[in-house]
């Protein structure tokens, strides 16, 4: 997904000459290309991403879209009172791009993990926060970033990840990427929608069940009744590389709850105490096919 950010980002710093960006030392065989053709608006602000935000914050005052990058949680957590103060106080046009959501950088450690980041950044107001699955919705959402300018949050996985649907309409609600034919859909926000798209197919070749799948790059309600779509199902699964609390389970169990029983599936408070690779991780917290595929049975057992 970082690939797909860096290549339409330049694709459209050629037409807009108002963007920049800045980096915190790192970026390496991903930036060079938008730092070559635009270098007067491109900055390694070093190891320094307090200070990377608050000089974002000054160009954007002075009529930059600006974005900043940098992995997981530095970029969110360690900038948290500049992003809230000097961005979001404000009503500034600054993106902050977190690349390898999640426990993308899983081998690193919790100091590499995004998994609070959904719930911390929610709670400030003005800002857009979106969360793409594939290299499609990162250019969707570059898109929907470029064409409402204001504090936004733009939360990306490592790289690699596979084209996984051709559905449009982010602003117009969550993405129905897989129509089914159950009483119960899986929902899910970033990467982890690849599992929900296999489990689905799992669930219709082994067992003849054909969930939807909903794909939520667009966290932040838009307009009323922007999740109207999902109130349909009586029961909605919700896949999230983040912590229960304050994720996407939460946010649609506030919004949804009236309508539809919400079942989540979220990182768990023991796998950010693990080191390994993000499918391991993944599967110490049930974010894999087959817990998917036996949660939904289960639901279905009830009824």
């Amino acid at each position: 997904m970082r690939t797909a950010f860096i290549n339409y980002l330049t694709t459209l710093a050629k037409s807009h000459p108002k963007l920049f960006l800045i980096v915190g030392d790192l970026g390496y065989s991903v930036v060079e290309e938008f730092a070559e053709l635009f270098p007067d608006r491109f900055l390694n602000a070093g190891v320094a991403e307090q200070n990377m935000t608050g000089v974002a914050a000054g160009l954007a005052s002075e009529g930059f879209h600006v974005f900043t990058y940098s992995i997981a949680n530095f970029p969110t957590l360690r900038c948290l009172e500049q992003i809230r103060n000097d961005i979001c106080y404000h009503k500034l046009p600054v993106t902050i791009v977190s690349v390898g959501a999640g426990v993308a950088y899983g081998n690193l450690g919790y100091s590499h993990h995004a998994v609070q980041d959904i719930a911390i950044m929610r709670t400030l107001p003005g800002l857009s926060i979106l969360s793409p699955s594939d290299p499609g919705e990162v250019v969707e959402c570059m898109d929907y970033i470029i064409s409402n300018p204001g504090p936004s949050y733009l939360r990306l996985g490592k790289s690699g990840e596979k084209s996984l649907h051709s559905v449009t309409g982010v602003k117009d609600g969550p993405l129905w990427v897989r129509k089914g034919a159950t009483e119960t859909a899986l929902v899910a926000t970033g990467s982890v929608l690849s599992v929900a798209l296999e489990a689905a197919n799992h669930l219709e070749s082994v067992y003849g069940l054909s969930p939807s799948v909903f794909s939520c790059p667009l966290i932040t309600s838009v307009s009323d009744g922007f999740f109207d779509s999902l109130t349909r199902f009586k029961y909605l699964i919700t896949l999230e590389e983040h912590i229960d609390s304050g994720g996407l389970g939460e946010l649609l169990a506030v919004i949804c709850g009236q309508k539809s029983l919400i079942v989540k599936i979220s990182l768990s408070n023991d796998a950010v105490y693990r080191v390994g690779s993000q499918s391991y991780l993944r599967k110490c917290s049930g974010l894999f096919v087959d817990r998917v595929v036996e949660i939904f049975l289960s639901i279905e057992a009830k009824k």
